[in-house]
This record gives structure tokens, sequence and C-alpha cells, in this order.
């Protein structure tokens, strides 16, 4: 089924290329797209069996990602952070489930997952206030997964939590005016002492200890992946896939280029252009190869019943970042050799160039954070974070 998803998505890709520079002004994916990809299935690939879901291999979604990003960075990038909630959701309470999908299994959930929404215990449950940034996708989506802090009763932080709400208990505020990933429409959402019952919440410690209510109902090997593993790995896909994208448009576009200056002659046949893509080249092929085998690995390791070592979790938040780094090391090649022509707004080369760069600073793709960890964890430290 997953490459069936593939297969379709391939053949919506003209569309959305030429949506794309629409999308970049209007600072939205459009409507058709996404109804477009819900029809091929991208939005139910990590979506749970139960609930109409194809439960894919993660690997699977990435690839399909990378593709649509290649063709639009916003419209690759809503898609993952829409399509990797699905899977998040298979961790709650199976009431929350239910709620969520009980009526539509189509409808999609975004996310704002900084815990800056405060959660008090009322009976039953908390009331939650708070003001979110950054929520990509949020016009298409019909419920929220938002970030917050218990708080006690001395007014201090007990307890970090996801927890769900619906549209209708949350304001979205127009705030997106970016310089790249600028049809993402990553708005604010608004709550104000709305009731959340507890079916609704989620522990973010027992999810990183892998420990879920979800894992009740939802017993395959995809709900035994770390959502450190599995979130980060999607937002590292849209950056490296821009990327790539951008390789093939900037290959079409320079084969029969001829210099006007620097002695003219075909760019083609420049030693240093040569250079160039062959490195670009490399650095997208290192990305998207360490990210699928570190997956694949979990992925059998979760399908054999074995426990996931920290070892490996480590390696996936490593090359996860690593990706991103390497992406953007072949766009900035691309991009400078590209000449004065790549400046020009509504040149494919410029929109990917400013979108790779918005998508990499994302907390999950914080290069230094990561990698610190993974040394820790090489040099026998403990390591204790919760995008691990």
């Amino acid at each position: 089924m997953a490459h069936e998803v593939l297969r379709s998505v391939r053949e919506l890709l003209p569309a959305i290329a030429e949506r794309a520079q629409t999308v970049d002004d209007s600072r939205r994916v459009s409507d058709q797209s996404i109804q477009d990809l819900s029809a091929a299935g991208v939005f139910r690939m990590l979506q749970p069996a139960r609930y109409g879901g194809l439960e894919s291999n993660p690997v699977d979604f990435y690839e399909v990602v990378r593709a649509i990003s290649g063709a639009c960075g916003s419209t690759g990038w809503v898609t993952a952070v829409l399509g990797v909630h699905p899977w998040h959701l298979g961790l709650f309470d199976v009431r929350a489930q239910d709620e969520v999908w009980g009526q539509d299994t189509s409808v999609l959930v975004s996310s704002a997952y900084a815990p800056v929404g405060e959660l008090i215990p009322v009976e039953g449950g908390y009331e939650l206030t708070g003001t979110w940034r950054f929520s990509s996708g949020c016009d298409h989506a019909s419920w929220a997964l938002l970030g917050a802090l218990v708080v006690g009763a001395e007014g201090r932080p007990v307890d970090f939590m996801t927890v769900v709400v619906p549209r209708t208990d949350y304001r979205i505020n127009d705030v997106w005016d970016v310089v790249g990933l600028r049809g993402t429409a990553s708005n604010e959402i608004t709550v104000t002492k709305v009731f959340v019952p507890e079916y609704r919440t989620i522990r973010n410690y027992e999810v990183a200890q892998l420990r879920a209510p979800g894992h009740k109902v939802n017993t395959g090997p995809l709900f035994k992946l770390p959502f450190a593993a599995i979130f980060t790995s999607t937002v590292a896909a849209p950056v490296i896939g821009a990327v790539a994208g951008c390789y093939e448009t900037y290959l079409s576009a320079m084969r029969d280029r001829v210099r006007l200056s620097l002695g003219g002659g075909r760019f083609a046949e420049d030693q240093f252009a040569q250079v160039a893509v062959a490195r670009a080249s490399s650095e997208i092929d290192a990305a998207i190869l360490q990210m699928d085998r570190n997956i694949r690995e979990l992925v059998e390791l979760a399908e054999a019943g074995e426990p996931l070592p920290m070892s490996k979790r480590l390696r996936v938040r490593r090359d996860q970042v690593r990706g991103t780094e390497r992406a953007l090391e072949a766009i900035d090649l691309l991009f400078k050799t590209a000449g004065g022509n790549s400046l020009n707004r509504g040149n494919p080369i410029e929109r990917a160039w400013r979108d790779a760069h918005a998508g990499s600073v994302h907390v999950a793709n914080d290069a230094e954070r990561a990698l610190a960890m993974y040394g820790r964890g090489a040099f026998g430290l403990p390591v204790e974070d919760n995008l691990v």
C-alpha cells in the first residue's frame, strides 16, 4: 500500500510544483493539494489500522514527504507534520482516539509541542490556558496537539504533558509572515481556560520511556518506536527533500547555460561546477541513506520484540541532525554556483534555499544539542532528554 501511495503522489507532483509560488505568496498550502494528498492516502500512512490507517514503515512515509518537498517545500513540510500526528495520537488513550476519529477517520491534527501552556488540575482532568506559536497547517486541522506544563499547588511546574483539543476550543491567530517555508501557515493557537479530560492527555516522560496508553489497542511495531526518532526524522525529511528537488532543478537549469562572465563557455563544462554537483549530490545521498538505515533498524527491532538500545536512539538523532546539516551544505553549494539568476524571487532554487534554511531552525534540527547528547552517550554518561 505504501508503494501505491508513492505512485499516486508522484502523479500529483507537477500540480504541486505549479502551485508552489502561489503557496509561497499566499502563505498557505491550497485546500486542493491537501485534498489530493488525503485522497492519495498520505495522511493515513502512520495512522492506526483500527482507524483505517496503513501503519506503514516510517521510511516509506519519509520517502513520500521528500518527494512532495522536492516539488514544494512548504507543502512537504505541512504534509510531514500533519502526517506524523496520527502516529502520535495512536499513543493516547483509546477514548481520545475514538473522540478524534470516531465520526471521521480522515480528520487532520496539527501541533505546537512547546510546553508553553498551563494545565491546572481540576476534577476529571485539567484546565488549559496558553498561546502556542508555529502550528504548521493548523488551518487544515480539526484538532491540535499542544504542549503544556502541569502546575502544582505551589504554582510550580510538576509535569510536562501533551494534550489534544478540538478546533472548537482554540482560536487561530494569523501571524505567519516569514522568510522561508512561507506557505506552511504556521500560525498561533490560543486557548483560554478550556477543560481537557484526563484521557486526552499524555505524559511526555512516559512516551520517552516507550510507555503509552495507546499500546493497549495499537499493538503493532510502529507504535513501539520512540517519539524522538519518528518526529525529529519527520521534520528533517522535508528539508532534505527540498534540497534533493532543488538539485534536480539545478541540473536542468544549468545544463545548457552559457556563462556571460569568467571567460564564457558552457557552465556544465566548468570543472568547479562539476565538483560542486558531486559534493552536493553526495551530501544528499548520505543524509537519506543514514536516516533510512537507522529507522529501518529500529523497525526491525520493534518487529522482533527486541529492546531499542539507547545507542541506536542516539544514533538516530545524530544522523538526523547531520542529515539536515548536509542538506544545507548541499543547497548552499548549489545556490552559490547558480549565479545571480538564483536571486530572483520565484526562482525554484531561491525558494528551496529559503525553505531548507527555515526548516533547519526547528528545535528538532538543532545539531549542537543532538550531537552533544550523542557524545555524552558515547562517553558512557547518562542521557535524559525527551528528544531521544
